[in-house]
């Protein structure tokens, strides 16, 4: 083009054909330069997003990685996602509470096409990315609080690896029902009568594979008597329940003890550093057996959630449960499961499951924590 416009130029001859072709010049040169400028746009786009797609993928990599292999892992995604040119990792830190800030940019040299014209064979195109990341869920304490009812019941904890398809158990709170029958006289005549609600023993236990390790375990007493309770342990729980056949109304007093394994543990500490997905199911074997879990939308309702013991809001139904979600960082929440005796929706009060869980926060490999930030 350059030497066409040259040899042009230095023409003598009288066409007006060299003077057009000259005018046309600079319009071909501000349409090529046109061209040349969108192709740049376009190109960064591509880059903004393949760059922000691989800063977001290293910040699901172990706390352990180095920066090398960060930085060689912000490249390869960069170029899986089509990114042009090389990614470069600016920084990556990690608070003490889990938190990470992390700052990437990358650069270009786009050719030219037109621009070529004005010996402009590159134009440099360059884009930025930054990502903040909350701290997550590392490890969820499980400590059961009442269990009641005539039907044995286990609720479970499953996860799902970083990369994995099959849950695997992380933890389960079974119950057994343990009946309580009062005997007593009025006059010669023997009654007896059962506690209606109903208690037994319910043992929590960490599952690794398919071995568990019991860590804390609750047994309720229950005692009748025919006259009221006075002074009843702290944490007892009294009912009175009319006896249609004596006339008679009939205490019962349940008293509840927990004991841990070892004897100085808190619970079920249930590490979910490396899970990508956490549920919850409660399996009801006696009775009325049934199934309920926290990510199946047809069931998800027997479950109750709450920050204090009470009152507890039982969930929507039709709605999944992210237990990530329930579980708050450093706080104490508090769950319970309606195993089935009761028509829904009912009141937390009716629940026959109680529990609380306490939440660890940390670094994390989990992606939903992330936000760009630039």
């Amino acid at each position: 083009m350059q030497k066409i416009a040259d040899r042009f130029a230095r023409s003598r001859s009288g066409s007006m054909m060299p003077l057009f072709f000259l005018s046309l010049v600079p319009l071909i040169a501000a349409v090529g330069f046109s061209v040349d400028y969108t192709d740049a746009v376009q190109t960064r786009s591509g880059m903004q997003a393949a760059l922000d797609a691989a800063t977001l993928a290293i910040t699901t990599l172990p706390a352990s990685t180095t920066l090398p292999d960060r930085q060689q892992a912000l490249q390869d995604n960069f170029a899986a996602n089509n990114g042009q040119g090389t990614a470069t990792l600016v920084s990556f830190n990690v608070a003490s509470d889990g938190t990470v800030a992390a700052q990437t940019s990358a650069s270009f040299a786009m050719p030219t096409n037109f621009m070529t014209i004005a010996r402009i064979d590159s134009v440099p195109v360059a884009v930025k990315s930054g990502v903040n990341k909350a701290p997550s869920l590392v490890q969820a304490t499980f400590k059961v609080d009442k269990v009641s009812g005539y039907w044995n019941k286990t609720v479970t904890l499953y996860g799902t690896n970083f990369g994995g398809t099959t849950a695997q158990k992380l933890m389960t709170a079974s119950y057994v029902y343990a009946p309580y029958t009062y005997s007593y006289k009025v006059g010669s005549k023997s009654y007896s009568m059962t506690e209606q609600k109903g208690y037994g023993t319910t043992t929590i236990s960490l599952v690794n594979g398919s071995t568990p390790t019991v860590v804390q375990k609750q047994t309720c007493t229950t005692v009748g008597s025919t006259s009221n309770f006075t002074n009843p342990p702290a944490g007892a729980i009294v009912t009175p329940e009319y006896d249609g056949n004596s006339k008679q109304t009939i205490y019962f007093q349940i008293t509840c003890a927990t004991t841990n394994v070892p004897a100085t543990g808190g619970g079920a500490a249930v590490d979910v550093s490396q899970m990508g997905q956490l549920s919850l199911q409660m399996d009801v074997t006696t009775g009325n057996k049934a199934t309920f879990k926290s990510n199946d939308t047809t069931t998800s309702n027997h479950l109750y959630l709450g920050t204090t013991p009470t009152p507890l809001t039982e969930v929507a139904s039709g709605k999944l449960i992210d237990i990530f979600s329930v579980v708050p960082c450093s706080q104490t929440s508090y769950q319970a499961w309606e195993d089935g005796g009761n028509s829904l929706p009912a009141d937390y009060t009716n629940a026959d499951f109680f529990y609380n869980v306490t939440g660890k926060c940390d670094f994390n490999q989990r992606p939903s924590e992330t936000a760009l930030t630039q």
